[in-house]
């Protein structure tokens, strides 16, 4: 599950009743528009949210846009409180050996990339220059 998805699932946990609206929604979980709907889509389409239009005179007589509310559905509330229950505690667990970063002196500790310090030593050494590996290169 991703960061994203968690935030907004705990911001809609704190009431599930409740219908909230798309930009309710967004600046509740402090994200932009662009991430929170496609969530709410993919949240309706497995069937954890349920969404209406308001009725129509109430957004003529306030004079702006239609808007979606949308709320956890009883299912999806116990979804949503089990997938975020099992992701607090999965953050909160000691990764396993083998995820875990290796220091740098290890093979394979930096991904291959040399230490700062082997980085600055080749440069002060020069670009090739005296190299036994390539001869060519400390001639004039």
């Amino acid at each position: 599950m991703t960061m994203p998805t968690m935030a907004l699932l705990r911001v809609l946990l704190t009431d599930p009743e409740r219908d909230r609206y798309g930009l309710e929604l967004c600046e509740s979980a402090g994200m932009p528009s662009g991430t929170v709907y496609p969530i709410l889509a993919r949240l309706e389409r497995i069937g954890w949210l349920e969404s209406r239009l308001e009725y129509p005179e109430t957004h003529v007589t306030q004079a702006r846009p239609v808007r979606r509310y949308y709320r956890l559905t009883a299912d999806g509330a116990e979804q949503a409180r089990d997938a975020v229950a099992r992701a607090y505690r999965a953050r909160r667990r000691p990764a396993p050996g083998w995820l875990s970063p290796r220091p740098r002196n290890e093979p394979g500790g930096s991904g291959g990339r040399p230490s700062r310090a082997a980085r600055e030593a080749g440069r002060s050494a020069g670009s090739l220059g005296g190299c036994a590996e390539h001869p060519a290169a400390s001639e004039p």
